[in-house]
């Protein structure tokens, strides 16, 4: 069986380079030696392994795709770029007939779904491609559907930090609000308690020094009217493997559909969980 061609894009990123690094590991997976990069991007070049790769600006992708796909044939596009560059990717995939697994969070998540499915591809469109946290957020959504207003009357704090080059609120603590909600707490993104600083992430959250560059971390906290009954949700990610990994995974599904001839459907990393 021929391998699955992939093209990482928003390199020399660090979560972009960490999935390409995966991507090279898996005899099963080719990566493609392009990837569009942003318009700051002063490269012209990055090394991936023994691979180099050509870095695209956005003012040359549109003729450069063409000659890649002539030479490439089906190509899935990995995005791990920027939030102000979230549509506009999304519209250049759809446009150019390339499925797409977007792990970039922020942009305008209704019109990005909204493309995919006025368009002839398939797409995994995930805030987190890490697969534990996508179970449990699985599981807060069965809570809420199953038990909406059992926690009526209870306040909530969120925290997230996140390493300082981060550029939005985390995808995953947004995504959780909307359960929250059904459960019977009122809260809005505004309140999510957000930390970059790195100082304050070592003196005050405790990350360690070798993950204050790449890491993830969540608090949920509820506690009753009258202050006597408190639950904590906790999930704390340190480094970048956990979503590589779920990166790959989220390739041979979308692959999959493709070969089942899946278009104009957005798929999410609890599809990609299922394996439906």
């Amino acid at each position: 069986m021929d391998p699955i061609k992939v093209m990482v894009n928003g390199l020399p990123g660090n979560m972009s380079t960490k999935a390409a690094e995966h991507i090279l590991q898996d005899s099963s997976l080719k990566l493609i030696s392009y990837a569009l990069t942003g318009p700051k991007t002063e490269a012209t070049e990055t090394q991936i392994g023994s691979e180099a790769v050509r870095l695209i600006k956005p003012n040359e992708r549109q003729q450069m795709i063409e000659s890649i796909k002539k030479a490439e044939g089906m190509i899935i596009c990995v995005d791990y770029t920027h939030p102000s560059a979230v549509n506009d990717n999304a519209a250049f995939y759809c446009e150019n007939g390339l499925p797409f697994v977007m792990g970039t969070t922020g942009g305008d998540r209704t019109l990005l779904v909204k493309m995919v499915q006025e368009s002839g591809i398939a797409a995994v469109i995930a805030p987190n491609m890490a697969k534990q946290i996508v179970a449990f957020q699985a599981m807060m959504e069965y809570a809420a559907e199953t038990f909406p207003d059992v926690f009526k009357g209870y306040s909530l704090e969120i925290k997230e930090s996140h390493q300082q080059g981060k550029a939005d609120t985390s995808g995953t603590a947004k995504a959780m609000i909307g359960y929250f909600n059904r459960l019977g707490i009122p809260f809005t993104k505004d309140q999510i308690r957000m930390e970059r600083d790195p100082e304050v992430q070592r003196s005050k959250w405790g990350i360690p020094d070798a993950y204050l560059n790449g890491h993830g971390w969540h608090t949920y906290s509820l506690r009753s009217e009258d202050g006597t009954v408190f639950f904590q949700f906790t999930h704390n990610v340190n480094g970048r493997e956990i979503y590589a990994r779920g990166t790959i995974d989220a390739i041979y599904y979308l692959a999959k559909k493709i070969d089942q001839g899946v278009k104009g459907r957005v798929f999410t990393m609890i599809d990609v969980l299922k394996g439906v």
